[in-house]
């Protein structure tokens, strides 16, 4: 399960995000997205709206982003919603983070297909580059997070490092991710098993082989 701690709300914190608004371009996008939900139901925008509010957080830190108690005021203020209703969500889906992150969010899948697959190495390659879960690393590149299962069963182990999967991974290949990163490179997102495209069986098609390279009607043949 991910360690997460809400960032306490202290003068500091409002010096630096008391005046929190929207840039011209979110503004935009959240009147969009509002938009979407029925009239009366306007409240149910609050989760874009604090992935979007995160998002600009963290286009001034470089950083994937997160939500300090003053910007979370200022979506239930623009959404017209008790602060703590705001709060409830943001503490209770981890896509959202709650304390300053660093610039690589390392989301280390621990649910049962990662684990059987490797998580725990995954987990261990991450210590031993010193990171711990819940903290950022001095050098402020990578956080780490143990999170449930974000879908990729069919190509575990996997991680989610900001916005991208590493998916197939060995310790040696989470190596390779994150030292890629560290320089300044954008490694390849998806599985990184040699040969393997998406998810597909590793030795390849056994069945509609023919659909591989173009469209097949098989209705003919049935």
């Amino acid at each position: 399960m991910a360690d997460r701690y809400i960032e306490p709300d202290t003068p500091e914190l409002r010096a630096r995000w008391g005046n929190f608004a929207w840039t011209d371009e979110n503004a935009a996008k959240a009147k969009d997205i509002v938009a979407r939900y029925p009239e009366g139901r306007q409240r149910s925008a609050v989760m874009p709206l604090l992935d979007l509010a995160q998002r600009q957080v963290g286009a001034e830190l470089d950083t994937q982003g997160w939500l300090p108690i003053p910007v979370m005021e200022y979506v239930a203020d623009y959404l017209d919603m008790p602060i703590i209703r705001v709060v409830e969500v943001a503490t209770f889906y981890t896509m959202y983070n709650i304390a300053p992150i660093g610039r690589f969010h390392v989301q280390v899948c621990g649910t049962t297909p990662c684990m059987l697959r490797g998580s725990d190495d995954i987990m261990a390659a991450c210590k031993a580059r010193g990171m711990q879960k819940g903290h950022t690393t001095e050098d402020g590149l990578f956080s780490l997070t143990e999170v449930e299962c974000m879908g990729n069963c069919a190509s575990a182990p996997m991680v989610q490092i900001n916005d991208d999967n590493y998916e197939d991974l060995t310790p040696e290949r989470l190596d390779a991710v994150l030292d890629a990163l560290a320089r300044g490179e954008t490694p390849k997102a998806g599985t990184q098993e040699p040969g393997r495209h998406t998810v597909e069986p590793l030795g390849g098609p056994t069945t509609l082989k023919e659909m591989v390279s173009e469209n097949h009607d098989y209705r003919g043949e049935w």
